[in-house]
C-alpha cells in the first residue's frame, strides 16, 4: 500500500504536465491558424515579417519590401496586432512613452549632486593615491617590493623573476 501512493502521485504529476503542454501546443496552433495575408508575425529566430500567403503547412512571408521567403508554419513564434507590428518595424514609440529618451551621464560625478560632493569625507586624504607601488601605513614599500634586496620566488622555468601570479603549489 505504501508503494502505490508515490506511484499515483507521480502519474498525476505527469498527466498534469502533459495536459499543460498540450494546451500550449493547441494555443500555438490556433494562433498560427489565425494568420492571414497582411498580418505581421515574429519568427522563432526573432525576425519580423509580413504574411503574404498562408498555405497548409507553410507560410510565405515578406521579410523586406519585395523579398518573399517561404517558412514552415511552426517557425512562427507570434502573430502580432497591426499596431504593434507597425510600431516595431517603424521604430515608433509606444503610446505610454512620452517620446523623450532618458539622459544618461557619461560619468558618475553628476549622480552624486549636491554641494561639496567632490570633497573627501572627514579623515580621508585629499591627495591622489598611486597605484603603481603598494605601501604600508608608514608610506614605505613592504618587504619583497621595489628597492628591497629580498630574493624573489623562482618561476617554474627556473628563472628568478616574479611573474606576479602569486605562490605556486
Amino acid at each position: 500500500m505504501e508503494l502505490f501512493l508515490p506511484l499515483i502521485l507521480l502519474i498525476g504529476v505527469m498527466l498534469l504536465m502533459s495536459r499543460s503542454a498540450r494546451n500550449k501546443q493547441r494555443q500555438m496552433m490556433e494562433m498560427r491558424d489565425a494568420m492571414e495575408p497582411g498580418t505581421g508575425v515574429r519568427t522563432i529566430g526573432g525576425m519580423y515579417a509580413l504574411v503574404k500567403e498562408v498555405r497548409e503547412d507553410s507560410v510565405l512571408l515578406e521579410v523586406a519590401p519585395g523579398v518573399p521567403a517561404l517558412y514552415v508554419k511552426s517557425s512562427i513564434a507570434a502573430v502580432l496586432d497591426a499596431d504593434e507590428y507597425r510600431r516595431i518595424v517603424n521604430d515608433e514609440p509606444w503610446p505610454e512613452d512620452d517620446g523623450e529618451t532618458p539622459v544618461v551621464p557619461d560619468d558618475a560625478s553628476s549622480l552624486t549632486g549636491g554641494e561639496g560632493a567632490d570633497r573627501p569625507a572627514d579623515g580621508e586624504r585629499d591627495e591622489p593615491v598611486g597605484l603603481d607601488k603598494p605601501t604600508d601605513a608608514a608610506g614605505e614599500a613592504p618587504a619583497g617590493e621595489a628597492g628591497d634586496d629580498t630574493p624573489r620566488r623562482d618561476r617554474r622555468d627556473g628563472s628568478a623573476e616574479d611573474d606576479g601570479n602569486g605562490p605556486r603549489s
